[in-house]
């Protein structure tokens, strides 16, 4: 099995262009890994028409699944795919040494890339920073996504760390997550081509692909995947108020990914569209009283408002 993984790895190519949920993880009533769910997701998501999958991260609760449920979940998506998009594990590690052996189990479990945030609960310098991900770099020939995240990793990978950075060549793209549309502008013009830029933050997502990002990791997606893809293949074509109009009736349940409770609205939201389920590792709980009727009010409206989507598979990318 490790072999095929290997194989799969090393010819698929990550592109680091279009729409890659951030998936969550799922669990079972009994808090064991719900691989039936997690199967029916991904697929909804490969039938919506994304160009990758990201594991792991703050919205797959990282921070609370163990190592061997990481593999788990890396291999049963390795398998799901099927060599038809990439599988991006997140790597959110404390050590540098740690990080290194992420990087290269997550290989190991047939990983195409990597996204990468700076090193977990140690506010890093500049050099410590670009260290940490430089030495990751130097140890594994699978792509990375740096993740650059101030507000609320509170340490900012600047351009003139990125300067740094990019003498690794498979350091090759940004989830940009600064809240600062114009740092858009900022990369391209420092940058051309040479750093592919991801929006990270939903409620921006349009914004930022109309200023010349590649692709948008999402958290929304998870539930609603058709929407999220047409939206950026709308904006690719050139027909932005189509685009906009999908955007604008989306944007309410965006706004559920810009909260500390976003796992849980997420999942909610999830549960609405009939592709996950509610439950939660602790210490979070699912949500209850006030705030998960204002929640469910939300999407309740939004499934209910759902916009018709034309045929956007097929559209072509108007190139500015």
């Amino acid at each position: 099995m490790n072999h095929i993984n290997k194989l799969k790895s090393k010819d698929m190519k990550v592109n680091w262009t279009g729409v890659y949920p951030a998936v969550t993880t799922k669990f079972t009533d009994n808090d064991e890994l719900d691989l039936v769910m997690f199967k029916k997701n991904i697929q909804a998501q490969l039938e919506a028409g994304v160009d990758g999958i990201v594991l792991g991260g703050t919205l797959g609760e990282a921070s609370s699944i163990t190592p061997e449920e990481k593999r788990t979940l890396v291999r049963e998506t390795v398998r799901i795919v099927a060599g038809k998009v990439p599988v991006i594990m997140n790597i959110a590690e404390q050590t540098t040494k740690g990080a290194i052996e992420a990087a290269r189990i997550a290989k190991e479990d047939g990983a195409s890339g990597l996204m990468m945030l700076p090193p977990m609960r140690y506010n890093a310098t500049d050099k410590e920073t670009v260290t940490f991900f430089a030495e990751t770099a130097k140890s594994t020939d699978l792509p990375i996504m740096i993740y650059n995240n101030p507000v609320d990793y509170k340490i900012e990978v600047t351009l003139d760390m990125f300067e740094e950075l990019l003498q690794y060549d498979n350091i090759q793209a940004v989830k940009e997550s600064t809240r600062d549309i114009s740092n858009v502008t900022r990369i391209k013009n420092r940058f051309g081509n040479r750093l592919k830029i991801l929006g990270g933050v939903d409620t921006l997502a349009l914004e930022t692909l109309l200023m010349g990002a590649d692709g948008w990791v999402s958290g929304l997606v998870c539930a609603f995947p058709k929407e999220t893809v047409a939206i950026y293949k709308l904006q690719k074509a050139g027909r932005i108020q189509e685009a906009l109009d999908i955007y604008r009736w989306y944007l309410p349940l965006l706004e559920l990914d810009i909260n500390s409770l976003l796992v849980q609205n997420i999942k909610l939201a999830e549960v609405a569209t009939g592709i996950g389920t509610e439950n939660v590792r602790a210490p979070r709980l699912p949500l209850e009283g006030a705030e998960r009727k204002r929640v469910l009010d939300i999407i309740n409206k939004g499934v209910a408002t759902r916009p018709t989507l034309l045929n956007y598979m097929n559209l072509e990318t108007v190139t500015v």
